[in-house]
Parts: C-alpha cells; sequence; structure tokens
C-alpha cells in the first residue's frame, strides 16, 4: 500500500482525490477496485444512475465479490422514486470523500457522468435552491400542458433552452422553467456566471480510459446480451411495476423504456436489445467526445482496462498521487 495520505486535517489542500472516468463499459470499475487494492482506497460512485438501488443489473454495477474487496460507496443508495440531482450527489460525495480522508484512505471517485466530476473538481453553477412550491407548479404545468404545449410557453421565457431542449426532455424543460419562474432569470444565465468553488480543497488526479471505439461498441454490445442472460428483462419488469413518473432519472437508464416496450408487447425481445445495444452506443460516443474536450489535464489511457495493463496504469498513478501541489 503506498503512503499518501499527508498528516494533515481533511480539509488539506494537499489530501488527493483520484478520479477514473471513461465511456461505459471501459473498465473503470475494475480499474478503480484494482487502485484502491494497490493505493488502500475507497471506491465512490460518480455515475448518475448506479446510485438508483433499483437499477443493479442494467447499469452494471459492481459486484458483491468486488464490493467485498474493498471499500464501495453511493452505489444503490437512491431509490428509483427519488431524484438525484448533481446537487444531491455532490453533497454526498463530499461526506465519503472526507470520511475517507479521516481514515488516511484514498478517495477514488469513478464513473461517466461528466456533470459530476466537473461538479465535484469546478464547483457548481451558482443557481439559487428552488422552492419546492415553484418546483411542483413546474412539473404540474409540464402534466397539464404536455410537451409540445409545455415547450411552447418555455420558449416566451426562456427562448435559449426551449430551442436546444426537445419535448419529449421533461426533466429538462421543467428545470429551466422552475428556475426561470422562482429566480427571474433563466437557466442559460445562471450557467454562465462563475461557478462556485469546489467544495473541497484537494489534489485532483484524473485517469481517463478511452478505448477504441469499436472495440467498445463490441463490448457493450456483448455486456448487454450478458444482461439478458442474468436478469435484465426481470429487473426492468419490477422497475415498470411501480408505475413510476416516466421522467424520472432512473425511468431513463439505457435499456428500461426498450425493455418495457418487450413487457408491454410492443416490440420483440430482439428488437428491444438491438434497440437498447444502439442506444448505450450513441451513449458511449456522447461522453468519449465530452471526456476529450472538458477534463483539461487527464492522463488517457487509449485502451480499455484489464489485468495485464496493472504494470503500465499503476506507476503513472504512484507518480501522480505523489506528485505534490505546485
Amino acid at each position: 500500500m503506498l503512503e499518501i495520505m499527508p498528516e494533515s486535517t481533511p480539509q488539506h489542500a494537499d489530501n488527493p482525490i483520484l478520479i477514473i472516468a471513461g465511456p461505459t463499459g471501459s473498465g473503470k470499475s475494475a480499474l478503480a477496485v484494482a487502485a484502491a487494492e494497490e493505493f488502500g482506497g475507497v471506491v465512490i460512485n460518480a455515475d448518475s444512475m448506479q446510485v438508483y438501488r433499483d437499477l443493479q443489473v442494467l447499469t452494471s454495477r459492481p459486484s458483491e465479490e468486488d464490493e467485498a474487496r474493498v471499500p464501495h460507496r453511493l452505489f444503490g443508495v437512491v431509490p428509483a422514486a427519488s431524484p438525484c440531482s448533481v446537487g444531491v450527489w455532490l453533497r454526498m460525495a463530499t461526506r465519503e470523500i472526507e470520511a475517507a480522508w479521516a481514515e488516511m484512505l484514498l478517495p477514488i471517485v469513478t464513473g461517466g457522468t461528466g456533470l459530476y466530476i466537473k461538479a465535484l473538481t469546478e464547483g457548481l453553477a451558482p443557481v439559487p435552491d428552488i422552492p419546492e412550491a415553484a418546483r411542483a407548479e413546474a412539473r404540474a404545468e409540464f402534466l397539464r400542458l404536455g410537451g409540445p404545449a409545455f415547450l411552447e410557453e418555455l420558449a416566451k421565457l426562456d427562448p435559449e433552452t426551449a430551442a436546444r431542449v426537445p419535448a419529449s426532455d421533461g426533466q429538462r424543460l421543467v428545470r429551466a422553467y422552475e428556475v426561470v419562474r422562482a429566480t427571474g432569470r433563466t437557466l442559460p444565465e445562471w450557467q454562465r456566471q462563475p461557478a462556485a468553488k469546489p467544495p473541497l480543497a484537494a489534489r485532483f488526479h484524473t485517469v481517463v480510459l478511452m478505448p477504441p471505439r469499436q472495440a467498445l461498441y463490441s463490448r457493450l454490445d456483448a455486456r448487454f446480451d450478458t444482461m439478458l442472460a442474468v436478469g435484465a428483462v426481470d429487473e426492468a419488469k419490477r422497475l415498470t411495476e411501480l408505475s413510476l413518473d416516466p421522467k424520472l432519472p432512473a425511468m431513463k437508464a439505457l435499456g428500461v423504456s426498450e425493455l418495457a416496450e418487450y413487457l408491454r408487447g410492443e416490440a420483440s425481445l430482439d428488437a428491444a436489445a438491438a434497440a437498447a445495444k444502439q442506444a448505450t452506443r450513441n451513449y458511449a460516443k456522447r461522453q468519449m467526445t465530452w471526456l476529450r474536450h472538458q477534463l483539461e489535464g487527464a492522463t488517457e489511457v487509449p485502451e480499455q482496462y484489464s489485468e495485464r495493463l496493472r504494470d503500465k496504469i499503476f506507476p503513472i498513478i504512484r507518480q501522480m498521487l505523489l506528485t505534490p501541489r505546485s
């Protein structure tokens, strides 16, 4: 085990955080577990879907065996009925990181949700807390009008958001509506303001796994076949039986809507699987584009993680963790 923790209080700016990012299916979780074993760490989830308790199979959450090898935090901790926003996640992650430091463990934050990683390293845009009454009003208005008519109403208040968000994306439309109604300023206006400071003073070190695209796509297709074999349909069935609002984040997990169509008899299992695989490949492509343009200074590994890469990656991580703040 590498001694990388300074003798300091948890808020000391020299405390390290290792971030392991990459598109879905790139081996982030396996690398995070191996790094936690090597460097004495705790794995902290930064995937917006792996936080949900009801999504074990379809989000490829770490196995019980992996969770037994090293400590894991923020995996499967939120019920599907409760939306987990970036602000909620950031508060939870901050607590877990501080707890890791207090125990002299390395926080290893891993996931492919870029907004979570940016919030941790750069802080959130200074959007005020929206009163629950305003949020409830926005949700009710969306349900009353439906997506297309709601989009027209939003365009009168926030034309910038209305021009780039489709009528089908109720979550983002409702968010934009509640912000402008409650604050008098549009969400893009708030987002252009300088972000608040990061919630933690730390040395951030980031490794990004970036496998060749076609190899990644093949792996994702095979992974979905494995999901089907180990219970993805049953998991989707249990989730749909909860009769949750389809606009909740958990209901938009990859594979949920496609398998729901199969369960309703609207598509064959083969057709549903093909659609889910395509959606997953599209998502991975978007992740790779975002990661390449947003994580400046990250160490990129142009391969999918496997055990054979330990001797290549671990010396890089060791050097990163031992490098003092400049």
